[in-house]
């Protein structure tokens, strides 16, 4: 019994040993990533710092810029609108006085046209009876 007990404590011994080692190996690459993790964030600050920062206060002063030009633009497109509208309410009260002003003087043109007209109608039927009865 005595050989399968040393055979047994040094195989245990050796897979004491190798679980250690496995901790330290999982200790070390835990250190080594949270290293590196640290590293990676400082390099995207500096980044973020030397880059991004700039660029969106770039960003910034251009959509400030273009907040001003559709504020203007706007202000002017509701200015010519309400002038469109006013031109188009001018001409159409201009197009129902002149419509106004040709309908009263071409009434009394047509009134008379048609008076003149049915005074030759009536001539012309009382010429065709006057023959009418001399035959």
């Amino acid at each position: 019994m005595e050989g399968n007990l040393g055979t047994t404590n040094l195989l245990l011994g050796i897979m004491a040993f190798a679980s250690v080692l496995e901790a330290l190996v999982v200790v070390g690459v835990g250190v080594a990533g949270f290293m590196l993790y640290r590293r990676v964030m400082d390099l995207a600050g500096g980044i973020e710092t030397r880059q991004i920062a700039p660029a969106m206060v770039r960003v910034n002063a251009i959509l400030d810029d273009m907040k001003d030009v559709t504020a203007k633009v706007r202000d002017e497109t509701e200015r010519v609108d309400q002038a469109i509208r006013t031109t188009m309410d001018r001409v159409d009260g201009t197009a129902e006085r002149v419509r106004s002003n040709v309908r009263v003087k071409t009434s009394r043109v047509v009134g008379f046209v048609r008076g003149l007209r049915t005074a030759v109608e009536a001539m012309l039927r009382s010429r065709e009876q006057t023959a009418e009865d001399r035959r």
